[in-house]
């Protein structure tokens, strides 16, 4: 299957096209102000120069920063109807505890306390009351809300007063668009309601992204299908993109470390991401990114569900240098670099100024920086260096030195070796995001807390994975490449009963319905 892989950045939109594992074309072009327009234009050229016809693209691959930055940015969220189901207990932490203020002003949140939810061995904590939740419903609906989350105690165990409750809801509301808890995060009912939240205030932008991106794809002559990749390296379909936006939210990092693994040829490495605003720093580990394993903040809230391990640093090729260059970052000239930067004609010095003046990157016009003291040249690249090999000590977990892969357009800015660590620099290291999107496959996460009763631990963990594998297949993976990626087995012993809690992870290639072959 020829694949097409796009990554929209801040200041870059990327695309490539690869035929199996080979990199046919792949090219940077600036994100434009509108995004879409800027797809359009990466779509055209890159199908241009790898020279095939649009009908022989199987499938397209996207990451895209767009629910991200409406997070960060606290715009265009939905305002939520959220209601817990956890009563007689759960009201001493009411729903957004410990929310940033803005973030509760920009989310019109209207949440509600219900009986109901699940002990942590799936016994009912309180008796679901049908008429409850259809008055809150009612309500809702008088408030003209569309969007609704709904989150149980220990619903991740046992979804069936979730499922219902979203019945209920759709009897007064039948148009709403409703978010389970258990659909999304983890253990933790406070992280796991937190993303349920907020992955209902994005289900507007979530529509409007996924209609615009399959219009970019028909203005470009392509009728294949398209996925967006999700925060740990793997894809989910438009329709699935379109109702759990939250899953996307750190692709981009994610994206740029696996599609170093792939470049590189390494499993198990240090990759720094240097794009034009950002660094991210993360770990690889069996060719994929190490996960956060506590609670991650996303966009000031805590959330639990699957996340990528990254450090990020406000250092770009298009970060701001102050005038006497003692200070990089982190504001940026973003995609504008083209024209702002020095060495492009323009009046802003920027990091990458600093690396053309220093003899290690050639671009540009290097005459526009011979001005450039060449003692505070060197000083203000010194410092550039000890910003990536602080943020990559940052990521070591032992003493063993790990390869540095640095991936991204950014990547010039950087002499051979950050600290001890030789660093590799990938062939198609500028378009690494969309190598990572355009390769990836296909996951199914389990994550449940089981009691050992009549049950061996292997027997336990096998039971999981026979989910885990169920859930990859509905996702759109070929069963017959189906893998293991990792399992955590942690016994509960703060909790009767024999429990453990148990996750798991498989993957598989995508499943080619034109072949009946993974893709």
């Amino acid at each position: 299957m020829i694949r097409v892989g796009i990554d929209v950045g801040g200041t870059n939109t990327d695309a490539v096209v690869m035929r199996g594992r080979e990199v046919l074309f792949g090219l940077k072009t600036a994100t434009t102000a509108d995004v879409m327009s800027g797809v359009v234009n990466a779509l055209k050229e890159v199908v241009a120069g790898a020279a095939i016809e649009r009908s022989s693209i199987g499938a397209v691959m996207i990451g895209t920063t767009h629910f991200t930055n409406a997070l960060i940015e606290r715009r265009r969220l939905a305002p939520v109807g959220m209601i817990r189901l956890g009563l007689p207990a759960t009201s001493g932490l009411p729903p957004t505890s410990a929310w940033p203020e803005d973030m509760l002003a920009a989310v019109a949140m209207h949440w509600r306390l219900a009986q109901g939810g699940y002990e942590f061995d799936g016994r009912e904590l309180g008796t679901l009351q049908p008429e409850q939740i259809r008055g809150f419903a009612t309500e809702f609906a008088a408030l003209g809300l569309c969007d609704v989350a709904i989150s149980g105690a220990f619903s991740f165990i046992n979804d069936a007063q979730e499922h219902l409750a979203a019945s209920l809801v759709r009897e007064v509301m039948p148009d709403a668009r409703i978010t389970l808890s258990s659909q999304i995060g983890r253990i933790g009912l406070l992280e796991r309601e937190n993303a349920a939240i907020l992955n209902a205030c994005l289900g507007p932008l979530g529509l409007d992204v996924v209609a615009a991106f399959e219009q970019a794809l028909t203005d470009s002559g392509i009728s294949a299908p398209f996925y967006l990749t999700q925060n740990d390296g793997t894809l989910m379909s438009a329709e699935q993109a379109a109702r759990f936006p939250i899953l996307t939210v750190a692709s981009g990092p994610t994206n740029s470390m696996r599609g170093a693994a792939f470049l590189s040829g390494l499993s198990d490495a240090i990759v720094v991401d240097i794009g034009g605003t950002t660094s991210d720093v993360g770990v690889l580990q069996a060719g994929f990114p190490r996960q956060a394993g506590i609670a991650v903040e996303v966009g000031g809230v805590r959330t639990n569900f699957r996340m990528p391990d990254v450090y990020s640093i406000g250092l770009g090729g298009g970060s701001l240098v102050n005038a006497d260059m003692t200070t990089l970052g982190p504001r940026s000239v973003g995609y504008n670099i083209h024209t702002e930067a020095l060495v492009f004609g323009g009046r802003t010095l920027t990091a990458t100024d600093i690396a053309v003046a220093a003899g290690v990157a050639t671009l540009g016009d290097a005459a526009k920086v011979a001005h450039l003291p060449t003692e505070a040249v060197q000083r203000c690249h010194a410092r550039l260096q000890q910003m990536v090999f602080d943020a990559v000590e940052r990521m070591r977990t032992s003493a063993t030195v790990l390869p540095v892969v640095v991936v991204g357009g950014g990547s010039i800015l950087l002499r051979e070796r950050v600290g001890d660590a030789a660093v590799t620099i990938p062939p198609h290291f500028g378009v690494a995001n969309a190598v990572g999107a355009a390769m990836a496959q296909v996951s199914g996460e389990i994550d449940r807390v089981v009691r050992l009763e009549g049950l061996t631990r292997e027997q336990a963990i096998a039971q999981v994975r026979a989910d885990a594998e169920h859930k990859a297949v509905q996702a759109g993976a070929n069963p017959q490449t189906l893998t293991l990626l990792d399992v955590e087995d942690v016994p509960l012993a703060y909790i009767g009963g024999n429990s453990t809690r148990i996750r798991v992870r498989v993957i598989g290639d995508l499943f080619d319905p034109a072949t009946g072959t993974a893709a």
